[in-house]
């Protein structure tokens, strides 16, 4: 029987701008993803970039290869994480135009 957990990494805050979110240590996983949910926006329809980012102890960080996704608006956006990421997971993000009231999420499966 495979395990399963869910874990919130940001939970429902205002964010602009850059920001990293709470390192994940997820090496027991067979595969990973990132749930982040828009449920405020304040400005002139603000858009989040978000770069998926591993790590081998925790503290230095490198992209995993993928490239950066990119969305606005309101509700549930899931970004997949390639597969043999390693240990340690966190997602990069950058914020333009304005702000975004944020629940980031992170679910594995191994």
């Amino acid at each position: 029987m495979k395990q399963f957990n869910a874990s919130h990494l940001e939970i429902k805050k205002w964010f602009t701008g850059t920001l990293y979110t709470h390192p994940y240590e997820a090496g027991w996983a067979d595969e990973a993803i990132f749930f982040v949910m828009i449920e405020h926006e304040k400005g002139d329809g603000p858009t989040l970039t978000a770069r998926v980012e591993i790590s081998h102890d925790g503290v230095v960080w490198a992209s995993d290869g993928s490239g950066p996704v990119t969305f606005s608006g309101k509700g549930l956006h899931p970004i997949k994480v390639q597969p043999n990421f390693g240990n340690w997971l966190r997602l990069a993000v950058e914020i333009e135009g304005g702000e975004l009231f944020l629940n980031i999420q992170i679910h594995c499966k191994g």
